[in-house]
């Protein structure tokens, strides 16, 4: 899809921005670049106190955090955009407590919040979707939060859609997980060790949201968002081990067994796998190549070998954790 050319950036100091589940991994990134531009800013978040670790990113009352209304409607969202010229979503769950909970978060809550800026003048909207998104993907995960576009298209069709891929950085899910287990296991069980992914950092991420909200003109895609470099699954937890200094097993489990063995897991209240993740691993997560990526929002890719040791140094032994935003 082409992108359509922008005249350059506009002012965005003392414009108001609304960011929901701004106060996430993601979120804070995007928080302290909007912040440094001089925007105003509502975080939109289950626990207001959750977000009070973003207040010194800003001057004082410059970042407000505000709590969800009891019910998420367009209707109840709109008097939290009233004002807003920036509207980001990036509200998304990696597994479901409550079974249709895919649906209520990715598709729902996505076009009441699309609906409620739209209803609101709000004049720039940035979705987060993911790398996937496919209305026909056999993971409730992938499918859902392929729908939940379409919502937020028919509501604001003017909407920035974003798909990165696996997000890393100081806070990620993903290369501190394996780190840790790597302490405490002789061993690390690889689902799908020949799937394919292409990391992109948190901070580019964060530029591309900030640009896309920057533009003169808005800039649609939808832009997947992945980093310079594509690696198995394998490939990445032997550089995990590799940048920690320790020597593992690594266990391919056939997604068969996987699925199985995923099922007791999401009893957890923290499953550490999934039957719906499990399916998203039988599909590579990188771009296709027929969608604008950072490039085209003016961001250069960032390697995971420039960020990754800096913060895994901390699982290596007698390592510090760093302090991050």
């Amino acid at each position: 899809m082409a992108v359509p050319q922008s005249r350059g950036p506009r002012p965005m100091r003392n414009a108001i921005a609304t960011l929901f589940g701004g106060s996430g991994f993601i979120g804070r990134y995007v928080v302290q670049r909007l912040a440094a531009r001089g925007v105003r800013i509502k975080v939109v978040t289950r626990d207001p106190h959750t977000a009070l670790h973003l207040k010194p990113l800003g001057e004082v009352g410059q970042i407000v955090p505000v709590a969800w209304p009891r019910e998420i409607t367009a209707e109840a969202l709109t008097p939290l955009v009233a004002g807003s010229r920036l509207v980001v979503n990036f509200v998304g769950i990696l597994h479901e407590r409550r079974r249709g909970d895919f649906r209520r978060v990715h598709e729902e809550l996505a076009g009441a919040v699309a609906a409620a800026a739209r209803a609101a003048g709000v004049a720039r909207l940035v979705h987060i979707s993911a790398l996937g998104a496919d209305p026909a993907s056999p993971s409730a995960y992938a499918r859902t939060k392929a729908l939940g576009e379409v919502r937020v298209r028919d509501a604001f069709p003017g909407a920035t859609i974003l798909r990165p891929s696996v997000v890393f950085g100081p806070e990620d899910r993903f290369f501190n997980r394996f780190a840790a287990m790597s302490q405490i296991s002789p061993v690390l069980p690889v689902v799908g060790p020949e799937t394919r992914f292409q990391p992109v950092y948190v901070g580019d991420v964060a530029d591309a949201v900030v640009a896309a909200l920057a533009g003169e003109e808005a800039v649609e895609g939808p832009f997947e968002l992945g980093g310079p470099r594509v690696y198995t699954f394998a490939e990445l937890l032997r550089y995990v081990l590799a940048v920690t200094g320790r020597r593992r097993l690594l266990l391919p489990v056939p997604f068969g067994l996987a699925e199985v063995l995923a099922g007791f897991l999401e009893w957890l209240p923290e499953p550490p796998l999934t039957r719906d993740q499990v399916r998203l691993l039988r599909r590579d997560n990188v771009v296709s190549g027929t969608c604008p990526g950072l490039d085209a929002l003016g961001v250069a890719a960032t390697p995971v070998e420039v960020v990754v040791p800096r913060y895994l140094a901390a699982f290596r032994r007698g390592g510090v954790r760093l302090r991050t935003v």
